[in-house]
């Protein structure tokens, strides 16, 4: 497998659907997966989110943003006060989790090999069957895999 690493004074800038709100990510993402957990579906909306996971000194943002916090988890969402599209979330461990849609816009609508999943988290969740490679763990990374 090759390990695709960003430098560390890399800085990727992305935006909102509207342009209104600007956010900049310096450096690699602490984590990039494909997340199957419960908390994630519903916060999401998606059956799987694929994304990346920073620390919050690594971000910075611009423009007029809204926060939505989960009524009974740690969570949080950010998003365009116009626009709506959210731009992060967080996680119980507080890391600012980034949807690769965002990512991949930025680079023209393919995710660059630095920024591609590297596993699947809580895929004893799923509610989908995913074909590929990559490690499933059945819940964090440091934990038991799917199969084993």
């Amino acid at each position: 497998m090759t390990v695709t690493k960003t430098p560390p004074d890399t800085t990727i800038t992305v935006a909102c659907q509207c342009g209104g709100v600007s956010m900049s990510l310096t450096g690699e993402p602490a984590a990039r997966a494909l997340c199957h957990c419960n908390a994630c579906r519903d916060f999401y909306g998606s059956p799987i989110l694929a994304a990346t996971a920073w620390a919050p000194s690594q971000i910075s943002m611009t423009g007029t943003i809204q926060t939505f916090a989960h009524p009974s988890r740690k969570m949080t969402r950010r998003f365009c006060a116009d626009c709506g599209e959210t731009l992060h979330g967080t996680n119980r461990l507080e890391m600012y989790v980034v949807p690769n849609a965002l990512l991949a816009r930025a680079h023209d609508a393919a995710l660059p090999a630095s920024l591609q999943p590297t596993m699947h988290l809580f895929y004893r969740h799923r509610v989908l069957d995913v074909q590929d490679d990559l490690p499933k763990y059945l819940d964090g990374w440091d934990g038991p895999r799917y199969g084993e």
